[in-house]
């Protein structure tokens, strides 16, 4: 009995640093990864806007988008739509529309997304307006642009 002892012992002296080494390398073979909020602006000038929609995707870096919020002003306040099929690939269209009376103009925050950044890599983000419009539909000339979040 004293011999099985020593040799299972001898193994697990023998074992534990194999081992030891082992989930070290798994530690250090595994991509980095770190999350970011990225603020999306929309610009209407003096025109009151309605709705939006709008593109974004990774054109270099790897990125998962991991949540949606909604924007500053109230009229979109709430979590807009977007296309979760559009994910699949990390990249995302997101719409907002509203109909009140209170709309914002100039410069606002129209969404928050939040993103896994996978690797060191700084992802470059491509980002593109496909519309805005009033509250009588038509469209408004606007500029769309992002800020990184901490």
């Amino acid at each position: 009995m004293k011999k099985i002892m020593a040799i299972i012992l001898t193994s697990i002296f023998l074992i534990v640093p194999v081992l030891a080494r082992q989930s070290e390398q798994d530690l250090t073979a595994q991509p980095k990864v770190r999350f970011a909020p990225l603020h999306i602006y929309l610009d209407s000038g003096n025109q009151p806007l309605a709705a939006f929609q709008f593109e974004l995707k990774a054109a270099a870096g790897q990125i998962k988008i991991v949540g949606v919020e909604g924007g500053q002003h109230k009229a979109f306040k709430e979590a807009p739509y977007y296309d979760p099929a559009a994910l699949a690939n990390d990249r995302i269209i997101i719409a907002a529309f509203n109909t009140g009376r209170d709309l914002p103009k100039g410069r606002t925050r129209i969404a928050t997304i939040h993103l896994q950044i996978i690797g060191e890599a700084e992802p470059d983000y491509e980002l593109k307006l496909t519309v805005a419009a009033d509250a009588d539909a038509k469209e408004v000339p606007a500029k769309i642009t992002f800020e990184k979040g901490e």
